[in-house]
């Protein structure tokens, strides 16, 4: 996950209806083929912060309606969803493909703040309630559910399933966290499983994170090739699934995957000078949901002055977070 691994780096430097690492760790799905099943996700705890969201009924575009019809690029939890829209728990309507300039939260620690105004919720898999799913689909919310696609973490319900050959080397900062091969056939089926939980807690799309491994010492001789052999896996079996699914970070792989992902997910491309490798998702009118972090909420402010209106961030949907991703937030513009 790149979020931890750059906070440790920094701090070292620096002192749903159908339906979140450092650089380097953080990839994303797309694929060949895949078969049905339902996935399933929980969601994250969120604090402070927001308006509450959109009743039950419409929503806007790119949010959800929990019983009701949804607006362009949204998604219905209980009635029919309009163009871009996906049904929710996999459904037959597309994939839920958010347009530039989509509101979100990502929240992957604490209880969720159901109350913040945005679009879509990005939370924790497994950690998530239910209830806390079926709380955000009733406002009118979008659901995305975060996994990691491209390591085993050891404090995971299913991670006695990995085989011993099955991981490698440890991710440098995350104890516990240690790099998948991505070849293997056991990978492959567990992540299956983990969609099929997604599409069981009614997530709207997913998240996989960690999907990078070929450019990192993960134990295991990946290529690039592997990379994105896997990472249009795990596209393709998300949206066999009706789930919608983003491309985690990887931006020197976004041409070759762009066709395979309804959106982006980036951390720290300011930070290290990548924005502009998003653009073909906004050209595209796809979402870029992007982050920026400070150590502190007290740094919020000054952050935002610094990043809102840059040029290479247009139509980007931009946040400023802290580092363990509670609910506090600060949002461009």
């Amino acid at each position: 996950m790149r979020h931890v691994a750059w906070a440790v780096t920094s701090l070292a430097l620096c002192g749903a209806v159908a339906c979140g690492g450092s650089e380097s760790e953080n990839g994303a799905g797309g694929g060949t083929g895949g078969a049905p099943g339902g996935a399933s996700g929980t969601g994250a705890s969120a604090g402070t912060g927001g308006s509450a969201g959109a009743s039950t009924g419409g929503a806007s575009s790119g949010g959800a309606a929990g019983a009701g019809g949804a607006s362009s690029g949204g998604a219905t939890g209980g009635g029919g969803a309009s163009s871009g829209g996906g049904s929710g728990g996999g459904g037959g309507a597309a994939p839920w493909q958010p347009k530039p300039g989509t509101t979100w939260q990502w929240q992957l620690t604490g209880s969720v703040d159901t109350t913040v105004d945005a679009a879509m919720f990005d939370i924790d898999l497994f950690e998530a309630p239910p209830a806390t799913i079926d709380t955000l689909h009733a406002k009118g919310r979008v659901v995305v559910c975060y996994f990691s696609a491209g390591s085993r973490e050891d404090w995971r319900s299913d991670a006695k399933d990995f085989k011993s050959t099955d991981y490698g080397k440890a991710l440098v900062g995350w104890p516990g966290e240690n790099w998948l091969d991505i070849r293997a056939a056991n990978v492959r089926a567990i992540m299956k499983k983990r969609l099929d939980l997604a599409v069981s807690k009614k997530c709207d799309g997913v998240e996989p994170d960690n999907v990078d491994g070929y450019a990192n010492d993960s134990g295991f001789p990946l290529t690039e090739a592997d990379q994105l052999d896997y990472d249009k896996f795990l596209a393709a079996e998300a949206h066999a699934r009706g789930l919608s699914v983003g491309l985690k970070n990887s931006v020197e792989l976004v041409p070759k995957l762009l066709s395979h992902f309804d959106w982006a997910l980036n951390e720290e491309c300011l930070s290290f000078s990548e924005c502009a490798s998003l653009a073909p998702f906004i050209q595209a009118n796809k979402a870029v949901f992007h982050v920026e972090y400070v150590d502190q909420q007290s740094q919020g402010a000054a952050k935002k002055s610094q990043v809102c209106g840059k040029g290479s961030i247009a139509g980007f949907s931009t946040l400023i977070k802290t580092w363990d991703l509670d609910a506090w937030r600060l949002t461009c513009p």
